[in-house]
């Protein structure tokens, strides 16, 4: 069999490998919400959520175009092959340690540093894209930012039109309300997350001259979707634990303004073709929703033990990246 190919299937098993991981990574986020208000048992939160992942990764491929294209040009890519992979089993290694630790960290982070650093590894920091990383990066930065302002807005819209119910009844409304919300952010989450994947497997489809556009093969898009579906049905209980219940004690009100809030941000992001972190996003809208219930009520160490993840991710999986380019280029050569 020829070299070419047989790296190209490694290429896409490590691919799917990720999309897996990061099915059961990030699959916590979307529900954990859910889970901890008790609007959903857990097994059955799981089965919605990969469900919804499936058909959410079959909706879209813009993001999947911006991942193939706008960090390094596959074309030109010296020893393309070899990066690819080398930042593959980085964001692998990476996402692997912080689910380990229960840390909700970024499977976007760990990939698009991971691209980054295999790169430069390769052939020096021209060799990135500076315009198509910068907006990527802008998206990373910004997003979270948006989704705790946002949060802290729907939440404090929802409470002053609600000021006068009965809360017991109100929370027994939302809580039904809650199985609906949960659905629709894992939904936004695979029209988001499962695009990654897609992107690198396309990417190095290109570098290896398999197909000369970046238009995701329908394969593709279907093996990721089905990958990340099957990856949430593992589902990530550390990591629930931590979104569900280690930065704010959650009621159902605040799952709704949460899920809403993450699912708007997320999608948004999905249509104009930008990848988000959605482990950032829905944490930070729990911190804004939390922030507008009662500043006090937010646990303030976890959020800030998250943000030193979240600011570590990219250098380090770059790092990560970097050396396993090096290994594989000594054992290839």
């Amino acid at each position: 069999m020829d070299s070419l190919l047989i790296i190209t299937i490694l290429i896409v098993f490590c691919a799917l490998a990720f999309d897996f991981i990061n099915g059961f990574h990030d699959t916590a986020n979307a529900i954990a919400t859910s889970v901890s208000t008790k609007a959903l048992k857990p097994r059955h939160a799981i089965i919605l959520a990969a469900v919804m992942n499936f058909v959410g990764a079959m909706t879209f491929t813009g993001v999947a175009k911006t991942i193939t294209k706008d960090i390094v040009d596959p074309f030109t890519l010296p020893n393309g092959s070899m990066v690819i992979l080398a930042a593959l089993l980085a964001a692998i290694a990476w996402n692997l340690i912080t689910w380990y630790f229960g840390i909700p960290s970024s499977s976007s982070h760990a990939l698009i540093g991971s691209i980054a650093g295999a790169a430069i590894a390769a052939a020096g920091f021209a060799e990135i894209k500076w315009n198509g990383f910068l907006n990527i990066l802008t998206a990373l930065l910004v997003s979270p930012v948006l989704a705790f302002t946002v949060g802290f807005i729907v939440y404090t819209i929802i409470k002053f039109s609600f000021r006068n119910r009965n809360l017991a009844k109100t929370n027994k409304q939302f809580r039904t309300v809650q199985i609906a919300t949960a659905a629709l952010q894992s939904y936004s989450h695979g029209t988001n997350d499962a695009q990654k994947a897609m992107g690198i497997i396309t990417m190095a489809l290109m570098t290896n001259g398999y197909v000369m556009t970046d238009d995701v093969p329908f394969w593709v898009q279907f093996s990721c979707a089905l990958a990340m579906g099957l990856g949430t049905s593992v589902g990530g209980w550390k990591i629930i634990k931590t979104v569900g219940g280690k930065i704010m004690k959650i009621r159902p009100v605040n799952g709704v303004a949460a899920d809403l809030t993450g699912a708007a941000i997320i999608f948004g992001a999905t249509l104009i073709h930008l990848p988000v972190s959605t482990t950032h996003v829905i944490s930070s809208s729990i911190m804004g929703v939390g922030s507008a219930h009662r500043v006090r009520g937010v646990k303030w160490g976890t959020a800030q033990r998250m943000i030193v993840t979240w600011v570590i991710t990219l250098p380090i999986s770059a790092t990560l990246a970097g050396l396993f380019y090096f290994i594989l280029n000594m054992f290839s050569g």
